[in-house]
């Protein structure tokens, strides 16, 4: 353990495979990242010792590579979906807290996006409404955000050929 560059109790990183499903997850929540805030390196897991003098177990949460995390520790969950929400739904709340912005924000209507299971895939689920008619609506299934473009704005002025 380390002293942690917050004044919080001694933290440690979680090395590569011990946990295994919150990996793969955060791989996921990664490229998201990337994509979005090309600027920030990726998220990792941090693990931060039992509260209590009784408690052995730690409590791991998502954080930044130097250490900042934010909100509930990680549950443990039985599957890799299980193991995606729990992970995206920290990451976001890590990032948001730390950058004082939401994220992942929908490029088509401006706002912050949320979880939510779709056709049996966890997503980021924007709830349109920027203006009258917008539907609520799936950006991206969660680590596939690169799959999305703007789309053309059609009362944008084109630029004229040289």
């Amino acid at each position: 353990m380390s002293p942690s560059p917050f004044g919080l109790p001694d933290l440690r990183f979680v090395t590569t495979g011990e946990h295994p499903l919150w990996d793969e997850a955060l791989a996921a929540v990664n490229r998201d990242l990337a994509v979005t805030l090309p600027e920030q390196r990726p998220l990792c897991l941090v693990a931060h010792p039992g509260l209590d003098e009784d408690e052995e177990d730690e409590r791991v949460h998502v954080g930044f590579p130097d250490g900042y995390s934010h909100g509930n520790p990680l549950w443990r969950a039985g599957s890799g979906a299980g193991a995606l929400r729990v992970v995206a739904e920290a990451a976001q709340e890590t990032v948001t807290e730390r950058l004082w912005q939401a994220w992942p924000v929908c490029t088509l209507h401006g706002l912050g996006m949320h979880v939510t299971e779709d056709a049996a895939r966890l997503s980021w689920w924007c709830a349109g409404v920027s203006r009258p008619g917008d539907p609520a609506h799936v950006r991206a299934a969660i680590g596939e955000m690169d799959t999305v473009h703007r789309p053309r704005r059609p009362n944008r002025k084109r630029r004229k050929p040289r």
